[in-house]
């Protein structure tokens, strides 16, 4: 046996591959089918396992959760609540066998410590979930679980009766149909026994289910023959159509559609009857019933859109009003919102009388009255406002600006006037906002690039006016002064002409009162900006001071004074025409900008920001787009009247100032300098319009929140700092100019108007009765009442910080200017008494000025006079004053005050005695 071998047999049969019945084999179908209810419960009846694997509580806890049955936070809190009573009943018995055995309560018996472990580890929380409390006996437990599997797991047919096993009486035949209209609100969420709960919507639903997708005729259904009532009929399929959604099983979608059909052909009919009631207006019958009987089988929509359809409000429209007729009643380019606020008024009239009948057709949990809310919003309101837009553009950008801002704002009063329905609350005005928003939010971008670019386009041809306005004025002034001039001759006694006449002044334009005008600005701005009457000016004369006028300039002449004022014979030379023009220009400073203009783009910015801020205001969604435009607004203002308006008038002002030389000035009989005094009235000007500014700021933009003057990066408070900077620089850059002509006009009183006998009386002979004047000259009266005159016009209209420093400037120029001015005259002694009064009526008006630095400086010169009145006997003693440093607080150095004693009139008579008292000259060694 041990030789035989395995031999290879040849050319037999293949060896058959398992894998070749699985290789033929063709998927059919790859979707698994899930059985009916039905047969899962006949399918745990096959064996243990079968029935652990139906009776798992996931599957039937996802069925119930299907339906909306389910709610796992109260399951949650019933298993916590059966888990603490399960625990509080097994500690009970524990206790008393511990009392029979001797143990305590705390003890345990040494030999069954780890069988209670096991026994009671092996509960879970689902355990606790359905045993029933109390049952702790095993007897107990057996003797119920008899009952429970005599109860057919949960799954009994109750389509007519409570009980199968009872014969069907009348009264358990009305029991069971009553029961299947409630039951889902019988269903509670439970752990371990979503099976049982599950069952009870089964055993009622399940035979009216059936049969609804089995009858061929919609009529011959259960669920119509058994229910008369039509509310009961529509509860019943509502139920049906909440059980349908957990049938997963093969052949849901056919099934589906044969119960929508179902239902369907219920709905038609009941809303059939609905629109019948709502055409005889039989509201509170038969409208009234069917529209519950809507609302029960699915919300009730169908008949919130048919009543909604038929509404007066919806189907007659056009009767409430035509947007045309804003624009038709209106003047030509403008528009009326009468008529849009009679619109909005029958609107809400309207809306508030359906509201009325459908609070008594509907139930109030079918929101009828927001879902009329949106149809009227988007049918019937948002209509005519883009009619009304779309028309109002096409007339021009005034009138769609002035459409889109006014019936945003009436829509806001619609919307408080509408009733609300019942049980709504604040929901419904939150409805009201979000359908007056979702109307305008398709014309707000457009609504507000146009009111900025409206803005800036009608200032900016304004102020373009504005100044071809006075560029036409400057070249007709021109050819109406070179009009009478032969340029022939002139050419031939040019040399001659211009020895003889430099620069005459030719006084032709009307000039404004040589006052200050500014005595109550802040009171004047905030009228102006607020619109006020301003043609009571003119009426009362009392009220003159309170306005600037600033009338238009035309050919020369003013609009206010053309009636009055006549044009004297143009000038014949060149020259004359030359210098009238010059005169003409430093007069007419004032007119460089103009105050009703800047009132006039002060007034636009208001209206603007006006209209846009009423979308700010409503505190709606595009609010802040609003408030970033209404900023945008306010910067274009400050930018086109500050850059292009005032910043050019000073800078051109400034220019004309500089050509201006008063020794070429005949007539300085007044106590101004007239182009001084014109300049500071464009101060004046200049800062009324920075004060219209600030009210304008302060109401229209901090008090309406639309800006934040603590933010420093806001826009608005950047540009408006901006504005401030440029004209406190242009009015500081044309005081300086002003400064230098002021100072020019003191130094010509100084050389012209002092006379030489003022301070040496005794060089002419002058009785000494003349000399006891002892008042001041008057060069010093005609130099302080110059200063004063100018300084007086700036107190109010300028800062005070810039005042001072004017101040300071002035003062110091006139002491140097009196410093040379002195160097210049011989003065005696008898004379020093006059020179002793110009110092102190100089130091009267410095110290009027309130300025302790500017002081130091006359004081020292009214010590300085004193060098005069020294007798030429006391020659050491006007020594020891010269060199006396402390005498003129440091300003003067006795080189200084050495060079003034120079110009006494006896000083070469004591000029060796004072230099030999200061110096020593004439002293020997001893």
């Amino acid at each position: 046996m041990s030789n035989f071998k395995r031999t290879t047999l040849a050319g037999g049969p293949p060896r058959p591959d398992v894998l070749a019945p699985l290789r033929m084999t063709q998927i059919v179908g790859s979707k698994p089918l899930l059985p009916a209810v039905t047969d899962l419960i006949h399918f745990a009846r096959a064996s243990k396992r079968m029935k652990e694997m139906v009776y798992d509580d996931t599957r039937w806890v996802q069925r119930l959760r299907s339906m909306g049955c389910w709610n796992e936070a109260e399951a949650r809190k019933r298993a916590e609540a059966a888990w603490r009573r399960r625990a509080g009943s097994q500690a009970l018995p524990h206790e008393e066998q511990a009392e029979r055995t001797g143990i305590g309560v705390n003890g345990n018996s040494p030999a069954t410590p780890s069988n209670n472990r096991e026994r009671t580890g092996s509960r879970t929380t689902s355990d606790a979930g359905w045993e029933p409390i109390g049952v702790s006996n095993v007897k107990e437990r057996s003797v119920l679980a008899k009952a429970q599997e005599g109860v057919s797991d949960g799954f009994d047919a109750v389509p007519l009766s409570s009980n199968a096993s009872t014969k069907l009486t009348p009264s358990t035949k009305t029991q069971g149909p009553l029961r299947g209209l409630d039951v889902f609100s019988q269903v509670r969420s439970i752990r371990g026994q979503a099976r049982q709960e599950y069952g009870k919507i089964h055993g009622a639903l399940n035979h009216y289910y059936v049969d609804a997708i089995a009858c061929k005729d919609h009529t011959t259904a259960i669920v119509f023959r058994i229910y008369r009532d039509p509310n009961q009929q529509a509860q019943m399929l509502a139920n049906l159509l909440r059980y349908e959604s957990c049938d997963i099983a093969q052949g849901w979608q056919e099934r589906q559609e044969k119960l929508q059909s179902l239902v369907d052909a219920f709905e038609t009919a009941v809303a059939h009857e609905f629109e019948q009631a709502l055409e005889t207006a039989d509201i509170d019958g038969r409208l009234r019933k069917y529209g519950h009987v809507l609302t029960t089988l699915n919300g009730g929509q169908k008949g919130v859109n048919l009543f909604i359809a038929n509404s007066p409000t919806i189907a007659r429209k056009t009767e409430l009003g035509d947007p045309m007729d804003c624009l038709r009643l209106g003047s030509p380019s403008s528009i009326s919102l009468d008529e849009s606020q009679r619109f909005f008024s029958q609107l809400s009239t309207s809306f508030n009388e359906q509201i009325a009948i459908m609070d008594g057709v509907f139930p109030a949990s079918v929101k009828a009255a927001t879902t009329f809310l949106q149809r009227v919003g988007n049918e019937v309101f948002s209509e005519y406002i883009s009619t009304l837009f779309d028309e109002a553009h096409r007339t021009g950008t005034e009138p769609y600006l002035k459409a889109v801002s006014g019936t945003y704002q009436q829509s806001l009063y619609m919307a408080r006037a509408l009733r609300p329905s019942k049980d709504t609350g604040d929901e419904f005005y939150e409805a009201i906002d979000r359908v007056v928003a979702s109307v305008y939010e398709l014309h707000i971008d457009l609504y507000l690039n146009e009111e900025y670019s409206y803005f800036k386009r009608k200032s900016e041809a304004e102020v373009g006016d504005w100044e071809r306005q006075l560029s036409e004025q400057d070249a007709s002034m021109q050819s109406l002064y070179m009009s009478n001039v032969n340029r022939q001759a002139d050419k031939r006694d040019f040399l001659t002409s211009f020895k003889k006449v430099v620069m005459m002044p030719v006084n032709v334009l009307p000039t404004f009162p040589l006052s200050s005008p500014f005595g109550g600005k802040s009171a004047t701005a905030k009228a102006l900006v607020n619109g006020e009457n301003l043609e009571t000016s003119s009426q009362d004369p009392s009220r003159l001071s309170t306005r600037p006028s600033t009338p238009t300039i035309i050919n020369g002449i003013s609009n206010a004074d053309r009636s009055t004022t006549s044009l004297p014979e143009p000038p014949t030379t060149e020259l004359a025409a030359k210098a009238a023009i010059m005169s003409s220009r430093l007069e007419g400073i004032r007119s460089l900008f103009s105050i009703e203009m800047a009132l006039n783009l002060v007034h636009a910015a208001k209206s603007a920001i006006e209209r846009a801020a009423v979308f700010y205001r409503a505190q709606s969604q595009f609010g802040e787009d609003a408030r970033k435009q209404c900023q945008l607004i306010f910067v274009s203002l400050l930018q086109i009247l500050g850059n292009r308006h005032i910043k050019a008038g000073f800078d051109q002002a400034v220019d004309h100032l500089t050509n201006y030389d008063p020794k070429e000035i005949q007539n300085h009989g007044h106590t101004e300098v007239k182009p001084l005094v014109t300049f500071l009235e464009l101060v004046n000007v200049g800062d009324l319009i920075q004060q219209m500014l600030d009210v304008f700021y302060e109401q229209e933009m901090v008090a309406t929140r639309l800006t934040d003057r603590s933010d420093f990066l806001d826009p608005a408070v950047k540009e408006k700092k901006k504005f401030e900077q440029m004209l406190d620089e242009r009015v500081a850059a044309g005081l300086n100019k002003g400064i230098e002509v002021l100072m020019a006009e003191v130094e010509f009183l100084c050389a012209t108007t002092q006379k030489a006998v003022d301070f040496n009386p005794d060089a002419s002979g002058t009785a000494a009765s003349d000399v006891m004047d002892i008042g001041p000259t008057e060069t010093a009266r005609k130099i302080v009442d110059v200063v004063s005159s100018h300084t007086r016009m700036l107190v109010g209209s300028t800062d005070k910080n810039m005042l001072d420093v004017f101040n300071q400037e002035v003062g110091l120029r006139i002491f140097t200017a009196l410093c040379k001015h002195l160097k210049r005259q011989r003065i005696s002694v008898t004379g020093s008494i006059k020179l002793i009064s110009d110092m102190n009526h100089y130091f009267t008006y410095v110290q009027g000025l309130r300025n302790q630095n500017l002081l130091q400086y006359f004081v020292a010169l009214r010590e300085l006079a004193q060098i005069y009145l020294v007798d030429a006997a006391d020659a050491k003693e006007l020594a020891t004053i010269i060199a006396d440093g402390d005498r003129f607080r440091g300003i003067f150095r006795a080189e200084e005050v050495y060079e003034f004693a120079e110009r006494r009139a006896d000083w070469y008579l004591i000029r060796a005695k004072v230099e030999r008292a200061m110096y020593g000259i004439g002293c020997g060694i001893m």
